[in-house]
């Protein structure tokens, strides 16, 4: 019984096929190449963020790629004052939502879900308030007609009733450098 276990393993890993028949490739929306995959395309490349009164102070720059495969976007966050942090974001084909993963340099981790609403992807979640409570997280990525993409996050701490801007930010893309 040995010998046959032993022979089938190491043909199993010699290469020789196995009488099986072959696979149907998956459906497009498991392979990440269905429409809602593309939804956040948006968003993708290299940006420098402005936000202030009159939206010229650097913020920070951004780097948005998609993964080798096509199945999500991971963001590479750098505030001008030092912060740090990162996402990954994708389409949840199970549950049909968007849902972020983030991670900030100071160990912040918070997740969002949501969707497209218009134009806009908007993406909320919860963290805790420090109090015992939660506070709602929402931001919304709206693109814009000249290509500049705006993020606009919003707090509630109360359950939703009223929001408070937490952070505005124009994402535009960063020049070309030149040789």
């Amino acid at each position: 019984m040995r010998a046959i276990i032993t022979a089938l393993l190491l043909a199993g890993l010699s290469g020789v096929p196995c009488m099986s028949t072959p696979a149907a490739p998956p459906p497009a929306f498991l392979r990440c190449e269905g429409a809602e995959h593309r939804q956040f395309d948006f968003w993708l490349g290299e940006w420098d963020v402005y936000g202030g009164a009159q939206g010229e102070q650097l913020l920070g720059h951004n780097r948005i790629e998609r993964s080798a495969n096509g199945c999500w976007l991971v963001e590479h966050w750098q505030g001008a004052s030092g912060n740090h942090g990162t996402s990954t974001n994708a389409w949840d084909a199970a549950y049909r939502v968007w849902r972020q993963f983030w991670v900030g340099g100071d160990g912040v981790v918070l997740r969002l879900e949501g969707g497209r609403e218009g134009e806009a992807m908007v993406l909320a979640g919860e963290l805790p308030d420090g109090k015992g409570g939660t506070q709602r997280q929402r931001i919304r990525w709206t693109p814009q007609a000249d290509g500049s993409v705006v993020q606009h996050w919003e707090t509630s701490d109360d359950a939703g009733a009223s929001w408070q801007s937490s952070f505005r930010g124009v994402y535009r893309r960063r020049a070309a450098a030149t040789p």
